[in-house]
């Protein structure tokens, strides 16, 4: 398995069982409506992607400069 292929399945594969909620978001979110709690979850999740993708994005690009032939 390449990395590339490695990186796929690990942000798209598994990204259904990701259940991103603190504590207290989670508290308040349940005693009220579902929607409003997926709604939540999922504006969680997109906030957490982007430092993620970040420091992927940096690792590549130093990968690539400390391997550029």
């Amino acid at each position: 398995m390449n990395l590339k292929s490695f990186f796929f399945v690990a942000f798209v594969g598994l990204s259904s069982f990701v259940h991103a909620q603190c504590a207290m978001c989670k508290a308040v979110v349940e005693s009220g409506d579902q929607g409003l709690a997926a709604g939540v979850n999922d504006g969680i999740v997109y906030l957490m992607l982007f430092p993620y993708l970040l420091v992927a994005v940096l690792a590549y690009a130093l990968y690539r400069f400390k391997f550029k032939k």
